[in-house]
């Protein structure tokens, strides 16, 4: 199955609460920080909640 590689590239400082909880579940902290996940419809939802602090790569 496909993964996501998931970068923060902005801050989570002025964003909703359903924003700081998207990053926080799917492991972000700070700025810079790099994840991979697999790619499931939940990641994507959170993914898409926050798809302007993050950048998404997909990794085989």
């Amino acid at each position: 199955m496909a993964e996501l590689k998931v970068t923060q590239t902005k801050s989570k400082i002025g964003g909703n609460k359903a924003q700081r909880n998207s990053l926080r579940s799917l492991g972000l902290h700070r700025i810079g920080d790099v994840v991979v996940k697999e790619d499931r419809p939940e990641i994507r939802g959170m993914i898409q909640t926050v798809r302007h602090l993050v950048t998404v790569e997909e990794v085989d």
